[in-house]
């Protein structure tokens, strides 16, 4: 084992996958010399050469567009998008294009691409650079998108995600880049379809996934303090979802609250609200799930006002209360 950033354990996936498929290129702006706006391909270029660490012009359709058309040829690219707000420039090369190659050739050809981008708020960089746009993407059929919480799961799932047949949308969120925790040096994958429990209860499930699942545990480490035995299930992976793992804890719990960054209209909180209420437990439920998610308003450039139309530990607290029945102090 050892400490690792969140940044670090997805550069060591990639370097992992790198040196065991000669296949495996990384294509993006700014990747090579700058290594990223993150970080996080910093040092690639000089490991495995501008042939497979490939900087780009400013053009996210363009590339994206390349990246495709070099996956359905063989190659397995990872495509690095800087700020996830600029995904909508790829929509037509993933939407239309990467997602349906499979099944519109019977089976015949297979598009193996990663599709990385940071997103989320929390780093001051206003509207056009803070948005939450999973939900694009999860309403499209062929895409697969994860989103881990941790050093651990986002170093394994990297590995998985580019050995994947399938196009795979990989969102980190900004504020986890720098979080360290142990990791194991060897050789492991995190599967795509498969949530986790972070923190085990019997009280209310907590359900989220990326930074909200750190926020999730925080809140069920105080609630903690005041009996109420909070369960945590980080999803890791939004498509395809962990439906068994979110059932088997509400039936345990009978309470769910569902949290996530993104604003809560149209939100992925709503499939997960569905997953229960469609199931076979929604009658043993002793109240529906609620969702907390961000406010309906572009994200403020303002600090105060940022951090106000998000999820935080305390509105976590207070909703789990509520849900509870119990008063809060």
């Amino acid at each position: 084992m050892s400490i690792i950033s969140y940044c670090e354990a997805i550069r060591e996936g990639i370097a992992q996958e790198m040196l065991c498929d000669d296949n495996v290129v990384v294509i993006g702006e700014d990747i090579g010399l700058y290594g990223g706006k993150f970080g996080v391909t910093k040092g690639l270029k000089e490991r495995f050469g501008d042939r497979r660490i490939i900087e780009t012009p400013i053009s996210e359709t363009a590339f994206t567009s390349a990246a495709v058309g070099a996956s359905l040829l063989g190659l397995r690219p990872v495509v690095e998008i800087m700020f996830g707000d600029f995904i909508t420039l790829t929509a037509d090369p993933i939407i239309n294009h990467a997602a349906k190659y499979h099944f519109m050739s019977a089976g015949a050809v297979k598009c193996p691409l990663v599709l990385r981008t940071s997103f989320g708020s929390g780093t001051g960089a206003a509207a056009q650079h803070s948005q939450s746009l999973e939900s694009m993407y999860l309403n499209t059929p062929g895409i697969k998108v994860v989103a881990p919480s941790d050093p651990y799961s986002a170093k394994g799932l990297i590995r998985s995600a580019i050995r994947d047949d399938t196009p795979v949308m990989f969102f980190e969120h900004k504020l986890l880049y720098s979080i360290e925790e142990e990791v194991p040096e060897d050789d492991y994958f995190v599967p795509i379809g498969k949530a986790e429990i972070a923190i085990e209860g019997d009280s209310i499930s907590l359900i989220s996934y990326s930074y909200a699942t750190k926020l999730c545990i925080k809140a069920a480490e105080l609630l903690k303090r005041e009996g109420i035995n909070a369960e945590v299930i980080d999803l890791r992976s939004l498509k395809p979802l962990d439906n068994d793992t979110i059932i088997a804890s509400c039936e345990k719990t009978k309470r769910a609250l569902i949290v996530h960054e993104a604003p809560v209209f149209a939100g992925f909180g709503a499939q997960i609200a569905a997953v229960i209420n469609e199931s076979s437990i929604a009658s043993k439920m002793i109240k529906p799930p609620i969702r907390l998610g961000g406010l309906e308003i572009p994200v403020p450039f303002a600090g105060h006002l940022e951090k106000a139309i998000t999820p935080n530990v305390e509105k976590i607290i207070q909703e789990v209360k509520k849900i509870m029945d119990i008063e809060a102090k």
